[in-house]
């Protein structure tokens, strides 16, 4: 598994297992296979409302903690109130602390994300969480986090694929420092059939998926993909063993076309 050292000196696994949408009395079954196949990397949040399958699937592995990296979110609702957030979030999950805490949403039109970061800051210097970052900003919400002269976030989550690479905020993240973690990383599927991802997958003798999965990680991005299958799973974690040229990848960079499949973060308050 690669690795990325976030700008905190954490360390954090480059692909892991994204449990968004999975009802709860399914989570349990979909983590447990993913860490049986050898993902130690699960995101969730507060609002997916799983956390507490997620934690059964932690408890029963036997798997050590600090084998372990674990990311739920701060949800809009709770930006006021990221202490008490974070504590239900780890009583859900059966920890002590998780490994990485983000601010789910900006939320612009509460304004309410600069005194959750500080929050943030907070809970991260009492051990409740390892690292800090988050979710869905944009480059004008970076920039307002890094004004306050405090930490930098060490992640910020966003839709990125080849239909929306999302660029702007991705390269004001790396001029702080931010790694990018791309969710929806294969565009709920509609970026399968492409023809420079069906001829990439067919060059390597893999599926579309996992050229889209190399693409990222070729790019420096986390990834976070998300099945309930087993062999969807088990197929999801095997790219490393292939390279996409240089030509690949950039006739795969060719196909943006702000292909949105979630809300904007300039507009969505939830």
């Amino acid at each position: 598994m690669n690795t990325i050292t976030l700008n905190d000196g954490v360390v954090m696994p480059q692909l892991g297992f994204g449990v968004f949408q999975i009802p709860d009395d399914q989570t349990t079954a979909a983590v447990t296979t993913a860490l049986e196949t050898g993902y130690r990397s699960i995101d969730t949040a507060a609002v997916y409302r799983n956390e507490v399958g997620v934690g059964r699937a932690l408890a029963e592995s036997g798997i050590k903690r600090d084998e372990l990296f674990i990311t739920t979110k701060l949800w809009i609702s709770d930006l006021g109130n990221a202490r008490d957030a974070l504590r239900k979030s780890l009583d859900r999950l059966g920890l002590d602390q998780v490994d990485l805490y983000l601010i789910h949403w900006p939320a612009p039109k509460t304004d309410a994300y600069l005194d959750a970061w500080q929050a943030l800051e907070q809970l991260k210097s009492e051990g409740l969480t390892r690292s800090i970052g988050v979710s869905n900003f944009e480059p004008v919400h970076l920039d307002r986090v890094a004004g306050l002269g405090g930490s930098l976030p060490s992640v910020n989550q966003i839709e990125v694929h080849p239909l929306l690479q999302n660029r702007a905020a991705s390269e004001a993240g790396a001029g702080y420092g931010i790694v990018t973690e791309a969710w929806s990383p294969l565009a709920q599927g509609g970026v399968l059939d492409a023809a420079p991802i069906v001829a990439a997958a067919a060059a390597h003798d893999v599926t579309p998926a996992q050229v889209v999965l190399r693409w990222h990680l070729q790019q420096g991005r986390v990834v976070i993909p998300k099945s309930v299958t087993p062999s969807r799973i088990a197929e999801n974690l095997d790219v490393f063993g292939f390279d996409l040229t240089a030509a690949e990848l950039s006739a795969i960079d060719a196909l943006e076309s702000d292909g949105r499949t979630g809300p904007h973060p300039s507009t969505f308050n939830g």
